[in-house]
């Protein structure tokens, strides 16, 4: 019988709703049931292509003496982390406080006043290497309540307390200068595997925010240490098995040092967020590979996790059935020498064994091996290769596929936006534009209620029931400001700055200081606020880097302000941990350079001439720089205001703060106004 979950619109919490476990999902009365029964609240969190989260829920939740125990000494909740991120924040800081480390499954133990009192993450079935077996976890912590409780009390107590001590306060702060992204560089290059690219060791994840970063403070500074960085760690990643050699897209990250083996769950940001670092590599460098990357990963969030409604889903779970009923973690993506055999024949088999690095040992498990690519593709023969992937993709296309959660995140989807937008202008794809305008689409028709407010998620055609957080508000104005660029839109600009009014008054204390829920959001046991990148830009770096980019379009000087506020956490946190504050970093980079605000005129917007000086100034890697495009005497756009033509034909003005260099009809005048020359 189904539990209290089957009418979530949550893919994760529908995963539970056949559980035996009585789950409730977060709300109210799960607590005042847990205080009407006097026991304590179990608190499970995951997430839809969460590996280890299947795995304790198949070993324990679906294990029905283990469901017996928890229905009758506690109340269960499951939490969608990627619904409710303030939850799993606030939980989250806490089991690393008192352990040291997280992960997924969270698991933490709360009062009916949800205080926390005891926490973990995955608890196997049987103890094992030196872990506590979750009915034993689950007895301990049953007995404690009963024998224990003021002790209980008071270690829930103290920790709430100590949560509530670590308000962060750098409103007030300066944005940071030359010096501190100076230092910001050189702590990365210390940290920098100038053997394997990327930062720190293993598990590897896709640097993408320092990435931005690095290409901005090359764009401004000539810095070129900066630049090897970030097309050195592309390249690595780009031919090694965290990106699917045949598909396109990007892994969640990899378990080892080299970016061979990968988490293979594949999220919407992650590829959404390196989509975007390859164009703008490729716009910095010319680099063929970076343009392939960001066209395929393209390609692949739109042909892989577009939604019948437009958007984009979240993830591709990691696991897939390996063709006999079980589900086994990459099944989907790996190979072994004789399946390439019975696929390709024996000859071309051989060849795509030594082009994608398949070896009889294998790079995985069971002698399988995840494709990479090992050697420089011009030493084979284009075509044949080509036709060898061509076959590759069409037999593993036969396999069962991986899972995919189909919610829709609004930060998430605000990101995609951004990417396409500027990959389709950059490369020429209107497709890829078009799937821009239409997630946008999406969002302003079934995330946005009447006084512009978003819910965070959607699924099916169904807005969910929760209130959107911060990064949503930002990540979402960053894409419509994006797409406003891109399409000469300003209806864009328009949301983008209802969306930031809001970051502005629901979102920001006095001092400027920026929290991720909103003030009169649900209350929890504290306002979560955290200015440090994870997966995806922190809401307060991205908060930031959009209230900027807005006040560049429109010379809005609170946006400014409270823009400059919000990157005094930079100052203080970026010397010291450049690697988790990259998003903060960059968009430190284009208010330092401005930003540049281009604006094009022309008498049609159609015009080949015209349409050539706005995509020249698309292609400008002034960090940060935002672009009006529209006719001449537009209002749709500030920028365009009291900007004529030349002698009749389309123009670009380059200015900062409103102030307009002279206006050039030449493409390769705008180009190189929109360059810097190298200071260092």
């Amino acid at each position: 019988m189904p539990n209290r979950l089957a009418q979530a619109t949550s893919p994760y919490l529908l995963q539970h709703a056949e559980n035996p476990v009585d789950w409730w999902p977060w709300e109210a009365e799960a607590f005042e049931e847990a205080r009407r029964r006097g026991v304590p609240v179990l608190l499970s969190v995951g997430y839809s292509a969460c590996h280890w989260c299947h795995v304790m829920a198949h070993e324990s939740f679906e294990d029905g003496p283990t469901a017996e125990y928890l229905n009758s000494h506690f109340v269960s909740v499951k939490v969608d982390r990627e619904e409710r991120p303030d939850v799993d924040a606030v939980y989250m800081e806490a089991v690393q406080a008192a352990t040291g480390q997280g992960g997924w499954p969270m698991t933490v133990f709360l009062t009916p006043d949800a205080e926390p009192f005891y926490f973990g993450t995955y608890f196997p079935p049987e103890p094992r290497h030196g872990m506590p077996s979750f009915r034993q976890v689950l007895q301990g912590v049953q007995q404690a309540w009963a024998e224990r409780r003021d002790e209980v009390d008071e270690v829930a107590g103290k920790i709430v307390r100590d949560l509530a001590g670590r308000e962060i306060s750098y409103g007030d702060a300066e944005a940071p200068g030359e010096e501190q992204l100076g230092q910001a560089l050189l702590g990365l290059t210390r940290e920098y595997d100038e053997r394997r690219g990327g930062f720190g060791g293993a598990p590897k994840f896709p640097p993408s925010m320092v990435i931005e970063f690095l290409l901005r403070h090359h764009a401004r500074t000539g810095a070129e240490g900066a630049l090897q960085m970030a097309a050195d760690t592309c390249e690595r990643m780009a031919r090694g098995g965290i990106y699917d050699q045949l598909g396109g897209g990007f892994a969640r990250y990899s378990v080892d040092r080299e970016w061979v083996v990968p988490h293979f769950e594949k999220m919407l940001y992650d590829n959404a967020l390196l989509c975007r670092v390859y164009a703008h590599l490729w716009r910095a460098t010319g680099s063929d590979l970076a343009r392939r990357v960001a066209l395929e990963t393209a390609d692949f969030m739109v042909r892989e996790l577009r939604t019948a409604e437009g958007g984009f889903a979240s993830a591709l779970d990691a696991d897939s059935d390996d063709g006999t009923g079980k589900h086994v973690e990459g099944a989907h993506y790996v190979w072994t020498p004789a399946q390439l055999t019975e696929v390709l024949g024996a000859e071309d088999a051989e060849l795509a064994a030594q082009y994608f690095g398949v070896t009889q040992e294998g790079t995985f498990e069971h002698g399988a091996s995840v494709l990479q690519l090992p050697q420089q593709e011009s030493v084979f023969d284009a075509a044949r290769i080509a036709s060898v992937r061509e076959r590759l993709l069409a037999a593993r296309d036969g396999r069962p596929a991986p899972g995919r959660d189909d919610k829709v995140v609004a930060a998430w989807n605000g990101l995609a936006v951004a990417a396409l937008a500027e990959t389709g202008a950059y490369f020429e794809r209107p497709d890829l534009v078009e799937a821009a305008v239409a997630a946008a689409d999406l969002l302003v028709r079934l995330h946005l209620d009447e006084q512009v407010r978003l819910t965070r998620t959607s699924k099916d055609g169904r807005a969910g029931a929760n209130a959107g957080v911060l990064e949503d508000y930002a990540d979402v104005a960053e894409g419509f400001l994006a797409l406003a660029s891109v399409t000469g839109e300003g209806v864009w600009l328009d949301f983008a700055g209802f969306l930031l009014d809001h970051v502005l008054t629901r979102f920001t204390d006095e001092s400027g200081s920026l929290y991720d829920t909103a003030a009169d959001a649900e209350r929890l046991i504290r306002r979560p606020q955290d200015p440090t990148d994870n997966a995806t830009p922190s809401g307060w770096s991205a908060a930031a880097g959009a209230l900027l980019s807005y006040a560049a379009h429109t010379g809005s000087a609170p946006h400014r302000a409270a823009a400059e506020r919000a990157l005094g956490v930079v100052k203080a946190l970026g010397p010291r941990v450049p690697r988790f504050i990259g998003w903060g970093l960059a968009a430190a980079e284009a208010l330092l350079d401005g930003p540049r605000e281009v604006a094009v005129v022309a008498p049609d917007p159609a015009d080949p001439a015209a349409r050539g000086l706005h995509r020249t100034a698309l292609l400008g890697t002034a960090p940060g720089a935002v672009v009006a495009f529209g006719t001449e005497g537009s209002d749709e756009f500030p920028l365009l205001a009291d900007r004529p033509l030349v002698g009749g034909a389309p123009a670009a003005y380059v200015c900062r703060n409103f102030t307009c260099d002279a206006p050039t009809t030449d493409p390769d005048r705008l180009r190189t106004a929109l360059g810097v020359a190298p200071t260092g």
